[in-house]
């Protein structure tokens, strides 16, 4: 009896854990952190804590769902790439109906909490990430070097639902929120592209840019060069003050610096340079918002 008892422990444990993995929570997470500083700083760092809290919760649902739905799109794919051969689906620990479901599910579930919670503008942007997620950029990955340039989008847009929660529109702020995070994900995705090329050229992505190596290290240059400057923008617009903005030079600095050594020779280990670079670019971005936010806020005081 108690041998059967835990095996049908595991057996549960194995299940939650299994749709648990289908959120890819890693990728949810930071979603849902990028629009929870997003919404702090519209505020000038007065965001009330149910607000901040249904921004994050909300945000983090729809993600979730998305992605979840993006394996059950992708399940044939993800059985051919080394790196995704071990998630729930071509494992069959989940089926593709249960995906779909479970997906479906969370999508319009966090759509109706964000349209009940936050309004009809944060849910319209949580709408339209998942429509360019699913109806522009997904299709394109076998097509096009477009699909890059148009994935960055709803990678952005949940700046965008923070930003709107707080201020019930889309202004200049929060236009150069989504324009640091769009612009920061262009070499996130070349450095991985480039890791990953063989295993993407397995299943036809075409998310590197035509013209070989010379041209991938040209647009990651490129776009963190006009990423440092754009990341001004919130000081010049009043959210944050100087010491956020030599601090955005100091990392935006270090993060072209990393590109260029791509730029003079592509290799994985200069493209996993950029890609590190990249995931400690943008942490450290918001760190300093927050950091400044509540400097100007205590200043005020």
């Amino acid at each position: 009896m108690a041998q059967a008892e835990a095996q049908t422990a595991n057996s549960i444990r194995s299940r939650l854990r299994a749709y648990y993995e289908l959120t890819k929570p890693g990728i949810t997470g930071y979603v849902m952190v990028t629009a929870g500083v997003s919404a702090f700083v519209a505020s000038r760092g007065q965001v009330g804590l149910t607000l901040a809290m249904n921004t994050i919760a909300g945000t983090g649902i729809a993600t979730a769902g998305a992605l979840t739905l993006n394996q059950f799109v992708e399940r044939e794919v993800d059985t051919v790439m080394h790196r995704t051969q071990g998630r729930p689906l071509p494992t069959g620990r989940v089926s593709p109906m249960e995906a779909l479901g479970f997906g479906s599910a969370l999508l319009l579930g966090g759509l109706v909490f964000v349209a009940l919670t936050l309004g009809a503008l944060p849910a319209a942007i949580t709408a339209a990430s998942g429509l360019m997620y699913h109806g522009v950029y997904t299709p394109l990955k076998t097509r096009s070097y477009v699909a890059t340039l148009a994935g960055a989008i709803p990678g952005a847009l949940p700046m965008l639902i923070g930003w709107s929660a707080v201020t019930g529109s889309i202004d200049l702020g929060g236009l150069a929120l989504f324009a640091i995070g769009y612009f920061w994900q262009l070499p996130h995705v070349l450095g991985l592209a480039w890791i990953l090329r063989e295993d993407y050229a397995r299943v036809g992505f075409r998310l590197l840019p035509p013209g070989g190596a010379r041209s991938i290290g040209t647009q990651m240059v490129a776009s963190i060069a006009v990423l440092i400057p754009i990341s001004w923008a919130p000081t010049f617009l009043g959210f944050t003050a100087l010491p956020y903005a030599v601090g955005a030079t100091v990392i935006g600095g270090a993060f072209l610096a990393t590109a260029l050594k791509a730029l003079q020779e592509m290799s994985d280990k200069n493209a996993r340079e950029v890609f590190v670079a990249s995931l400690l670019y943008h942490p450290l971005l918001l760190f300093l918002m927050i950091f400044d936010t509540l400097r100007l806020l205590m200043i005020g005081d």
